[in-house]
């Protein structure tokens, strides 16, 4: 159990519908969304742009591609932070970058170590942790809020402090959970450190099932247990058209329809409508 300990009086994880899970997502939350090949919740952005969530700190973690260009674009997220936020082989994230260069966006420059590294310290409950890698970087000297210390038990020997974060949500989208709302994540090691640092933790699945996994000592060890998660949601092929390890392969079609029309604010309004209008994709 990490130091970031919820109270004993833990309310049962509510299983919900899509709606109801984007509904817990208030407006200016620091959002917590998960890299592309841990687990995209891409089902539940689209009910949050539906809804018109409005004015996002989005923390990509560390870096994120169609569904943070997407938030983007639906003017969701006031500002950003990321180690990088990219469309992959099929170029730039256009909405991110029409963003940037219209300054509409408050960007916060990362590294995928010091994302790592800060939301650890928001696991372990500590406010601040050390980092080595930054010192003369152009990063360090943009992030203000980084402080470089001399090292209390080397001399001559500075390290940079990094603050902690502490999400108010983390959104993430998993293989299976079960009705008690424990959620197996496989390999997928991240999404348990973003559910241990976040005060909130909502979860869409591909299938809910009546066993319990914790009893199952093959699954455990990889399972997110429920004091961790408030909420979940059923939403089969949730992380379409991103794709789920050991589920379903990234979708490249739609994925490079998405970067041609994006493009533009005319094609990327045309994507989006025909986004919202679909409840969900089928197999």
């Amino acid at each position: 159990m990490t130091q970031n300990t919820r109270s004993m009086a833990v309310p049962e994880t509510t299983v919900c519908n899509l709606e109801a899970l984007a509904a817990a997502v208030p407006d200016g939350a620091l959002l917590a969304i998960a890299k592309d090949s841990s687990g995209v919740a891409m089902a539940a952005t689209r009910e949050l742009v539906r809804r018109g969530v409005r004015d996002l700190h989005l923390l990509c973690v560390p870096i994120s591609g169609m569904q943070a260009d997407l938030l983007i674009g639906a003017g969701c997220v006031r500002t950003l932070e990321s180690s990088g936020v990219s469309l992959g082989e099929y170029g730039a994230a256009p909405r991110f970058v029409a963003a940037l260069k219209a300054r509409s966006l408050r960007m916060i420059d990362s590294t995928c170590p010091a994302v790592y590294a800060a939301l650890q310290a928001g696991q372990k409950g500590i406010p601040f942790i050390p980092l080595r890698g930054l010192l003369g970087t152009d990063v360090l000297v943009q992030r203000t809020d980084w402080k470089v210390i001399d090292n209390p038990f080397e001399p001559d020997d500075p390290i940079v402090l990094l603050g902690a974060i502490r999400p108010d949500v983390a959104l993430l989208h998993a293989k299976l959970a079960d009705r008690a709302g424990n959620v197996f994540i496989g390999r997928e090691r991240d999404l348990l450190m973003l559910a241990h640092a976040a005060r909130r933790t909502l979860i869409t699945v591909e299938e809910i099932t009546d066993e319990n996994l914790l009893e199952d000592e093959a699954r455990a060890g990889a399972v997110i247990p429920s004091i961790y998660v408030e909420r979940i949601a059923l939403a089969p092929r949730g992380a379409w058209p991103v794709g789920l390890m050991d589920c379903y392969a990234p979708d490249e079609a739609e994925i490079a329809r998405y970067a041609d029309l994006a493009r533009t604010p005319e094609g990327f309004a045309r994507y989006l409508n025909q986004w919202l209008g679909e409840r969900r994709q089928a197999a």
